[in-house]
C-alpha cells in the first residue's frame, strides 16, 4: 500500500487563488505604504520648509526696501519740480526787466516793472504754501523768531517787544521753514 496523501479539497483552491494573486500583483503592483517618518525626521522636514519661507520672506523684504529707496530717492530729485517750473514764469519776466533796464531810462517805468515782478514771485510762493512771517511789533517767541540783538528802547510798551526785522521769518504749510532775525527792545 502507497501511503497517499490525504485530500484536502480546500488546499487546492488555496494554491490557486495563491498562483491567481501573483499574477494580479505583477500586472497591478500594490504600493506599499510610505514609510512612517520618525519624529525627527519630521521636524527637519519642517525646518528646512520654514527657512525655505524665511529666505523668501527676507528676499521679498529687501526687494521691497531696495524699491522704496529708489522711489524715494526719485520723489526727492522731483519733488522740487513743480514750484522750479512755477518761477520759470517769474524767471522770464526778470529777463524782460532787464531788457527793459537797458533800453529805458525812465526811472518810474524801471520801479513798476521791477515792483510787477517782485510781486509776481510772493504771489508764486503764496501759491505753494509760503507765508511770511509777521514779526514787528509782535512779542519776541524763542519758538519763531531769532534775536540778533537788544537795543534798549524809550517806550515801555516795546519792552520785549520786536523792534526790527534783520531777515524775514517763512512758513511753509503752517511750519516754519525759517526763523524771523529781529532786534529786541529791552
Amino acid at each position: 500500500m502507497q501511503d497517499k496523501e490525504p485530500i484536502n479539497p480546500t488546499s487546492d483552491k488555496m494554491e490557486e487563488k495563491t498562483v491567481e494573486n501573483e499574477a494580479t500583483n505583477e500586472s497591478n503592483p500594490v504600493t506599499e505604504p510610505a514609510p512612517v517618518l520618525s519624529e525627527l525626521e519630521t521636524l527637519q522636514l519642517e525646518l528646512v520648509d520654514q527657512k525655505d519661507k524665511y529666505l523668501r520672506l527676507m528676499a521679498d523684504f529687501e526687494n521691497f526696501r531696495r524699491r522704496t529707496a529708489k522711489e524715494r530717492i526719485e520723489l526727492i530729485q522731483t519733488a522740487s519740480k513743480e514750484v522750479i517750473v512755477s518761477f520759470l514764469d517769474v524767471l522770464d519776466d526778470c529777463d524782460r526787466a532787464e531788457k527793459q533796464l537797458s533800453s529805458s531810462d525812465d526811472i518810474a517805468l524801471q520801479k513798476e516793472g521791477i515792483q510787477l515782478v517782485f510781486n509776481k514771485v510772493r504771489s508764486t510762493l503764496n501759491a505753494k504754501g509760503v507765508v511770511a512771517m509777521a514779526s514787528v511789533n509782535e512779542t519776541f517767541d524763542v519758538d519763531k523768531h531769532e534775536a540778533i540783538t537788544e537795543v534798549p528802547v524809550s517806550n515801555n510798551k516795546m519792552k520785549g517787544k520786536i523792534v526790527d526785522e534783520i531777515s524775514k521769518g517763512y512758513f511753509l504749510n503752517d511750519k516754519i521753514i525759517r526763523f524771523a532775525k529781529v532786534v529786541v527792545g529791552k
